[in-house]
């Protein structure tokens, strides 16, 4: 039964959705959250219609399949970098070359992302986290899937209550033939080091609950009293 599982979760989306017993498919994230109505269809091609404003922003709905690094203005801060675009393997280490190479750090460093490889997320988190650089989540940003460990990396962690930050399940490694038990061990394994990074950064791990409790396909938009429940946020703004 367990492998059936988990070759149900390599078919399209669309298609577990027509069959008999499955659940509607999940508002956009255009649509706004209400407690105990947050769960919303995550799209890692593109970031909601909104957007952030202020130089350095993309002007348009557009998501980079790697992450981008541009000075600008944000929050009232001018040097600040916005980071956009998706999370890719190798994105740890030329984020911090990139890094090493300015001639003065950052203000601090404005999040924008539709998430993607959490491996590389926990490294650029632990990056920010040894620079000692706030992170923000400016008003209009979005900061899912695996965005929020990138967060969690800041002593300072800044959010926006009109932004979007979301979490859900993750997948571990790319190799979706091994045997299921093998699978299942792998996600495990990945899960347990997320909580614990999780942890070392000062963030609840019970964060983790909401996450594994959502599809991937999903995306749970966290409240603001929630991300301060969970700590994933020290700051709130309007």
């Amino acid at each position: 039964m367990l492998a059936v599982l988990v070759a149900l979760g390599d078919l399209p989306t669309d298609f577990l959705h027509t069959l008999p017993g499955s659940t509607p498919q999940s508002p956009s994230t255009e649509v706004p959250v209400t407690p105990g109505n947050q769960t919303r269809r995550f799209e890692p091609s593109r970031l909601p219609a909104r957007q952030p404003t202020g130089p350095g922003f993309p002007s348009k709905e557009f998501v980079s399949p790697r992450l981008t690094f541009t000075r600008g203005e944000v929050s009232g801060r001018d040097g600040a970098i916005l980071v956009t675009g998706a999370i890719a393997e190798g994105d740890a280490r030329r984020f911090s070359e990139w890094l090493e190479g300015l001639e003065n750090p950052p203000s601090a460093f404005a999040l924008h992302s539709p998430g993607g490889s959490v491996v590389e997320a926990l490294k650029i988190g632990r990056i920010i986290r040894a620079s000692g650089i706030p992170v923000v989540v400016a008003s209009g940003a979005s900061c899912f899937s695996a965005c929020p460990y990138v967060l969690a990396g800041g002593l300072t962690r800044e959010v926006s209550r009109q932004a979007s930050v979301g979490v859900h399940q993750h997948y571990f490694g790319e190799n979706t033939y091994l045997p299921a038990f093998l699978l299942v061990s792998d996600i495990q394994v990945g899960q347990g080091e997320v909580m614990a990074y999780l942890d070392e950064m000062g963030v609840d791990p019970m964060l983790m609950a909401k996450a594994l409790m959502t599809p991937p396909d999903d995306i749970y938009v966290l409240l603001p009293e929630e991300l301060e429940d969970f700590k994933l946020s020290t700051l709130l703004t309007k």
